[in-house]
């Protein structure tokens, strides 16, 4: 397996726009209400749209968080069957790259689309059920040949990408970590310098083959590090995609973008898990 098989997702495109539940085109939305105000109710709010924004009343359901949380759920067992697809054609190599392009073509139709289309968001999860599974099964029959002692590296990924998901909200959910301006800040840095790395690492790869096929990651412990700090750069990505969806809510915005919302923690899950595996490969026999 001589590539680097996380390189293409570094950042979290779909949320990171400041208005990416108020830009102009999409169905409108109630303004913020202020502090000293008591907050809309959740059921049956009318959605409006913002002055200027030139779109129409429109009535409607306001999104909540628990819209979020049930079509992330959804989106997790659409995965779950790509999941099963792939497991049935034996981890099939074209099928798992052919899941990959056609995830990302759609990733991209789903992140500028000005109208999020669930049935898009859905396929989305599917195709990346499909090519989570495959991979998940290289980089474990890699690690097994060269380390026939090697623990499931695919279980303690899942494992810890469900982990590192509980203690980030946690930490927002509790106020212990914001997504201040400065913050941001330090994360728009990071994640590009991060993205630059990345690429110059898949490049060294594929056509150096440095670092075993892992290209700067599999470089003693300098490598260890970047895995490192892929996996915080992706876990602390998710303090961004909470933050941005509370202040979807917040905005009331119209209860069709809880997929999108969706969407965008699944595009954060997939990275984070990928960067745990890619770590867990290198420790457990990755660098022969």
């Amino acid at each position: 397996m001589a590539n680097d098989l996380t390189t293409r997702t570094t950042s979290n495109p779909v949320l990171s726009r400041p208005d990416i539940f108020t830009r102009e085109g999409t169905v409108g939305f109630h303004d913020a209400p202020a502090a000293h105000q008591h907050a809309p109710s959740q059921q049956d709010v009318p959605v409006t749209a913002p002055a200027g924004a030139g779109t129409p009343t429109v009535p409607g359901v306001a999104m909540t968080i628990n819209d979020v949380v049930v079509k992330t759920a959804l989106l997790f067992v659409v995965g779950a069957v790509g999941v099963a697809i792939s497991w049935a054609s034996g981890y099939n190599l074209a099928l798992t790259w052919g899941a990959m392009i056609v995830g990302f073509v759609i990733a991209m139709v789903n992140i500028f689309k000005r109208q999020v289309s669930p049935p898009l968001v859905m396929l989305y999860a599917l195709c990346e059920g499909v090519f989570l599974a495959g991979v998940s099964a290289m980089y474990q029959s890699w690690v097994t040949e060269s380390n026939p002692n090697a623990p499931n590296i695919v279980l303690q990924a899942v494992i810890g990408t469900a982990t590192a998901f509980a203690v980030m909200l946690a930490l927002y959910s509790s106020g212990k970590l914001r997504a201040t301006p400065m913050f941001q800040k330090i994360m728009i840095t990071a994640l590009f310098s991060y993205l630059i790395i990345a690429l110059a690492s898949f490049v060294s790869a594929v056509f150096f083959d440095v670092g075993n096929g892992f290209g700067f990651y599999g470089v003693g412990w300098l490598g260890l590090a970047l895995c490192a700090g892929g996996v915080l750069l992706a876990a602390f990505t998710l303090i961004l995609d909470f933050d941005a969806i509370q202040k979807g809510v917040a905005a009331g915005a119209p209860e069709r973008e809880s997929w999108r919302a969706a969407f965008g923690l699944l595009v954060t899950l997939v990275w984070l898990y990928l960067e745990i595996l890619r770590l867990l490969a290198i420790l457990q026999g990755g660098r022969r």
